[in-house]
């Protein structure tokens, strides 16, 4: 926890707004001289990445709303002068494309290290819950920026996902037409549609900004988890944040950036698809309807599942298991470093989470396994809908079944007594933060 405020006014002016507005001593408090577990390692150091992240499509952003047109006839030619004729307005553009594309990376290293260490354990439940709000504003945002260039995908790529909402029509009659009118804005993909997506885009990052204000007020409420999962039980537990951490996750965004500027000059279609660079026509539709890269695991889901509404619910219901993990999960150790049972079944989870994002990127009749082949010599045997079948069922297992009853059944490994405990065969005291240890006197 933070605990009682450090900070000290040393100047006249410093004082005055200190009583007015303690803007100086949160900043101090929460950026300087918040303890901060000494153990932590540099998979911790993604949230930095995040924050820098954020801040990066934000900026990019709203310079490329000041030259972008919300409109269906002229949406794809703004993008290419943006591209030509704004100066580095080819740079801006590559930089919030691949910026999105770094933004998921980074949130999904993210997640996978809060459940492999345990972050969404008490008593940081709504930490780790304001973190899937996040996702799906993230979500959102990103889906709805797809579409804004208007090329052959972008639209196709619309007119597949707002369909999707149709199929709550077989729950409630007319439920799902209501709502794939209101996002259309009308009664197909259009210029109304655009508008919308121009208008939620450029909000729902502003969004997410505020929602990561919480995120990090509740981070400083509970407190930082770390590798092992133990409690910060005393001050020789913990390290000022700076300089410790700040020099620590500077040069991890550093290493981090180095990765984005290379797609940003070197690869900055990579990530992307050709179809794209095509101007959006509704009589026209791409053979293989994609989304970007990040989606594709819930793509393969939902097309693993042959009926439309319950393949729809599939999609969503593994966002939403991912609110229930706290509840899920209710072994008494945090970090899976002690799990090793758990540790196995989480890496054929982030396996299973790969496999479908193959699988999304993949033609669903492909075939992975050939057993034989047709009369025309086309190849049959296990295909790409089974294997993702197989994949969506673990994903779906190891939340329902895998972490319930690992938290009854599961030996864990001896815990440390605290952050300070050596990791030495030989135990050991551990020293005060800052001390230096005394060489031993003869007698």
């Amino acid at each position: 926890m933070s605990g009682h405020s450090t900070y000290e006014p040393k100047t006249g002016f410093e004082r005055w707004l200190d009583a007015r507005l303690p803007i100086v001593r949160i900043a101090y408090d929460s950026a300087i001289d918040f303890p901060t577990p000494k153990n932590l390692n540099y998979w911790w150091t993604f949230g930095g990445i995040l924050a820098v992240c954020l801040m990066t499509q934000i900026v990019t952003g709203v310079i490329l709303a000041m030259h972008y047109v919300p409109n269906g006839d002229m949406a794809f030619n703004s993008v290419e002068h943006i591209m030509r004729d704004v100066n580095y307005g080819w740079m801006i553009r590559y930089i919030h494309a691949n910026g999105a594309s770094m933004f998921f990376l980074a949130v999904y290293i993210h997640i996978a290290r809060g459940l492999y260490f345990g972050s969404y354990k008490a008593p940081r439940e709504v930490l780790w819950l304001l973190g899937c709000v996040i996702y799906l504003l993230m979500m959102a945002t990103g889906f709805m920026g797809y579409v804004l260039p208007w090329g052959q995908m972008s639209f196709a790529g619309a007119v597949v996902i707002t369909n999707l909402f149709s199929a709550f029509d077989q729950v409630i009659p007319g439920l799902g037409t209501a709502i794939t009118t209101w996002l259309w804005g009308g009664f197909a993909v259009g210029n109304a549609t655009l508008n919308r997506f121009f208008a939620l885009h450029y909000l729902l990052p502003f969004m997410i900004a505020g929602v990561v204000g919480l995120h990090i007020w509740a981070l400083h409420v509970t407190g930082n988890n770390n590798p092992t999962g133990v409690p910060v039980k005393s001050k020789a537990d913990t390290v000022p944040f700076h300089p410790y951490y700040t020099v620590k996750d500077g040069f991890a965004i550093v290493v981090f950036f180095i990765l984005f500027a290379w797609f940003v000059f070197f690869a900055p279609e990579a990530l992307g698809h050709t179809d794209n660079q095509i101007p959006a026509n509704p009589l026209v539709t791409p053979a293989h309807i994609v989304p970007e890269w990040y989606f594709l695991p819930f793509y393969a889901m939902l097309r693993a599942v042959p009926q439309k509404l319950f393949g729809v619910l599939t999609m969503f219901g593994a966002i939403g298991l991912l609110f229930a993990v706290p509840w899920l999960d209710r072994s008494p150790v945090r970090s899976m470093r002690y799990r090793p049972t758990a540790r196995w079944f989480f890496v054929l989870l982030v396996l299973a989470t790969l496999g479908l994002g193959w699988c999304g990127g993949m033609e669903p009749d492909d075939v992975v396994i050939r057993t034989g082949q047709t009369a025309n010599g086309d190849p049959t045997g296990f295909t790409v809908t089974w294997l993702a079948r197989i994949l969506t069922t673990y994903y779906y297992a190891y939340f329902l079944l895998v972490l319930p009853l690992l938290s009854r059944n599961e030996k864990p490994s001896k815990v440390p007594d605290s952050i300070s405990t050596p990791v030495l065969s030989g135990g050991g005291a551990a020293l005060p933060a800052g001390a230096a240890a005394e060489p031993q006197k003869k007698g």
